[in-house]
């Protein structure tokens, strides 16, 4: 069945989750501008739009790029509610960013309250 010309494309909500300097900004910056930024500036928010094809549709992504640190941890809850996908980020190069992922693991499934969802564990 052809699309209709005046149909919205599927969009879809991805959260970038991951503690602080782990890379989170410079993968979503490099995926959605094709440009790599090798400084650190902290982010508490940032939000990127991209049109691409997923299952043959043309579809919108809505990628939100969170901050790391903890005292941001509520503001990420709300994040976690409206995401439809998630990317849980570490460094290689730091171990305890491996480990805190657990804790953005389990933070998701309590906000989601389901234990199905599309996640990917990127190491950075």
């Amino acid at each position: 069945m052809a699309k209709q010309p005046n149909q919205l494309m599927r969009e879809y909500k991805l959260v970038v989750v991951g503690g602080g300097g782990v890379g989170k900004s410079a993968l979503t910056i490099q995926f959605i501008q094709s440009h790599f930024v090798d400084e650190y500036d902290p982010t508490i928010e940032d939000s990127y739009r991209k049109q691409c094809v997923i299952d043959e549709e043309v579809a919108l992504l809505d990628v939100l790029d969170t901050a790391g640190q903890e005292e941001y941890s509520a503001m990420r809850e709300q994040y976690m509610r409206t995401g439809e996908g998630f990317l849980l980020v570490y460094s290689i190069t730091s171990r305890n960013s491996f480990e805190e992922i657990s804790t953005f693991y389990q933070q998701i499934l309590r906000v989601k309250d389901k234990d199905v969802f599309p996640i990917i564990l990127v190491a950075n």
